[in-house]
């Protein structure tokens, strides 16, 4: 398998590899290593095997020249004026040039490096996540003579933040999504999407859902934040990033002082939310606590008492997923406040678990919070159907199907 991050948090991936090595298949799985931070070679439970390769050099160079141009003015600096009156090249314009070519060079050397170290294992299957790792995971399986698989977490073609590449996926999904040997994806509409768009036989779904914990109700966030037991617990966990409605979250906080509001994770967004807690004087009521690890999760998240998703409509990538922290909520027994989008729809319908609301829609939002804030027999009923539902959206319930696409392979 191949990853383009650390593969200290992937849950998905660590889920998928386990499965297949629980099967018998020997796994290894590429990453990329960060010094100071992660391991070049880790052994984990489950018979597998994670080996990092070390970023280009120009990784921390380009971070160091970001941080640079940051100093110098960035984008917005005024153009220099040369003692004849011509305008002088804008500096900051040369410098984006130069980063985008040192982005380039730095990712080219690490994935001939990712590149290298799979074919070196000589693989019968190359197992490509995302589109990032696709052309190379590509190249390895063609040099090895292995089968290629992939697994394509999202629709990269309309994904936030994805815009600018939007024609180089198109490009490369049409190529090589063809030429895979099995593709998996996670949502029915998704597995729809690429049918239709790449001709090719529908992709396995595979939802992103925990592996089967039981986990009683607890203290964990209360204890660690010092929060009155006497307000219900919001909460939002997962990355702090664009297009997650987590601005009107805060927002939706000014208008339901009788709950308390905590945020797990970490992201882009991180500094804009908590300048916006403190513009609005939230301190006390809007919480932040730092991603915390997989094994830890669970536990802050069964001691919360309503799970909030409020993705936003802005590409077809969240109108077609199902969402990871939903099944996390649900595996947790927290009722829900989630968007409605065909593919949560249909899960909150079917096993009524929580309240639906239109994505852009903020007054409905604060509404459906309030109102499992203030009806505590409705959090229950909700609960204990959340509680249900977990023995059948979990990991175990699905990952035969992973099994049966590795043993169509040969």
């Amino acid at each position: 398998m191949v990853v383009w991050n650390t593969f200290q948090n992937d849950a998905r991936v660590l889920k998928e590899a386990q499965t297949l090595g629980a099967n018998g298949h020997e796994v290894t799985v590429h990453a990329l290593h960060t010094p100071g931070v992660t391991e070049c070679c880790e052994e984990l439970p489950g018979n597998v095997r994670v080996q990092r390769v070390v970023r280009s050099p120009f990784w921390g160079w380009r971070r160091g020249g970001r941080t640079g141009e940051q100093a110098d003015g960035g984008p917005g600096a005024a153009s220099q004026v040369m003692p004849n009156g011509a305008g002088a090249p804008n500096r900051s314009a040369r410098l984006g040039r130069l980063r985008r070519i040192v982005w380039v060079l730095g990712r080219s050397v690490t994935h001939l490096r990712l590149l290298a170290a799979m074919v070196r294992m000589r693989p019968d299957v190359v197992h490509a996540h995302d589109v990032n790792t696709l052309p190379t995971a590509w190249l390895a399986a063609r040099l090895a003579r292995a089968r290629l698989v992939y697994d394509a977490h999202e629709i990269s073609t309309s994904r936030e933040g994805y815009q600018s590449f939007r024609r180089l996926v198109v490009r490369v999904e049409r190529w090589l999504l063809p030429r895979a040997d099995g593709v998996i994806t996670t949502t029915d509409r998704r597995a729809a999407f690429f049918a239709r768009v790449y001709h090719v036989r529908r992709p396995v779904v595979l939802q992103n859902r925990p592996r089967h914990r039981v986990v009683p109700p607890g203290s964990r966030i209360r204890d660690e934040l010092g929060l009155d037991s006497s307000r219900p617990v919001v909460l939002y966990q997962g990355g702090l990033q664009p297009g997650r409605g987590l601005d009107r979250i805060v927002a939706a906080a000014t208008r339901i002082p009788g709950a308390a509001f905590v945020f797990i994770g970490g992201g882009r967004m991180a500094a804009e939310l908590a300048e916006q807690v403190d513009t609005l004087g939230l301190g006390g009521r809007v919480r932040f606590i730092p991603t915390v690890s997989l094994e830890e999760l669970p536990l802050y998240t069964a001691s919360a008492d309503i799970g909030v998703q409020a993705l936003e409509n802005t590409c077809l990538n969240h109108f077609t997923t199902d969402s990871n922290k939903l099944f996390e909520y649900i595996a947790a027994g927290l009722p829900v406040v989630a968007s409605d989008f065909p593919e949560i729809r249909k899960i909150v319908r079917t096993h009524e678990v929580g309240l639906l609301v239109p994505s852009d829609d903020t007054d409905a939002l604060v509404e459906a919070i309030e109102r499992l804030v203030r009806d505590e027999a409705l959090r229950a009923r909700f609960a204990a159907n959340a509680r249900l539902a977990a023995a059948a959206l979990n990991w175990e319930e699905q990952e035969h199907k992973l099994v049966e696409l590795y043993q169509h392979l040969f």
